[in-house]
């Protein structure tokens, strides 16, 4: 589907959803766009939204339904926690322990538990973030984690290299899907796997993927502010 159709957020969510097996959460990546936009497609039955900065994320929160479930997607500092702490329903792009003990710090003060996921460096590139494969079984099965009371790892994410080369994606999506599946026996809370974007998220799903983050695809070019 072209993101650049002169086509409503409605429609483009209904064709989403037509193309995305039932099994696969739609986030939809909501992140520079106005309250409007968002109220749209929450009137389209969506319900899981992501962002990428805390402080629009609570702007937003606080004007928009409160059955919304806000994912915060983009890399997460550590200062910032507390600010979206009350109302977070998952954070994707955990990639250190000391994350962990700070979420689970701040969600002991609202008297929450708050569901992460660990991000896998699973991109070719320098620029993204991300933890090894043996990083992340070591704080799966470390006695730290099951002292962090107030957090869940419920999965894991990852961000592919930014490439047409299909084959290389593929090979990214696989290898952490094969290391998702290979954990799940000694860690059952690992449920999803949050891998695929507006670019490639079709191919994340053959690969595995159970979430995809989607945000051109629905509302169209992002509105970055120059």
């Amino acid at each position: 589907m072209n993101s650049d159709m002169i086509t409503g957020i409605k429609e483009n969510l209904q064709e989403i959803k037509k193309e995305i097996p039932e099994n696969v959460t739609l986030v939809a990546v909501s992140k520079t766009k106005p309250i409007a936009d968002i109220q749209e497609a929450y009137d389209a039955g969506q319900r899981v939204f992501g962002e990428n900065k805390i402080q629009e994320m609570v702007h937003k929160y606080d004007n928009l339904p409160k059955n919304i479930q806000w994912h915060m997607i983009g890399h997460l500092q550590r200062n910032k926690v507390k600010y979206m702490a009350h109302f977070v329903d998952l954070i994707h792009g955990v990639d250190s322990f000391k994350t962990l003990k700070e979420i689970n710090k701040q969600a002991k003060k609202h008297d929450r538990v708050i569901n992460c996921l660990l991000q896998a460096r699973i991109a070719k590139e320098d620029t993204k973030f991300g933890l090894l494969f043996s990083d992340i079984k070591e704080i799966l099965f470390s006695e730290e984690l099951s002292e962090l009371k107030n957090i869940n790892i419920v999965g894991l994410m990852g961000m592919a290299t930014f490439t047409d080369n299909q084959s290389q994606l593929e090979e990214e999506f696989s290898s952490l899907a094969i290391f998702f599946k290979n954990n799940q026996e000694k860690y059952p809370k690992l449920k999803t796997l949050s891998m695929g974007m507006s670019g490639d998220y079709q191919l994340a799903i053959k690969n595995g993927s159970n979430m995809v983050r989607i945000g051109s695809s629905i509302f169209g070019v992002r509105n970055y502010i120059v």
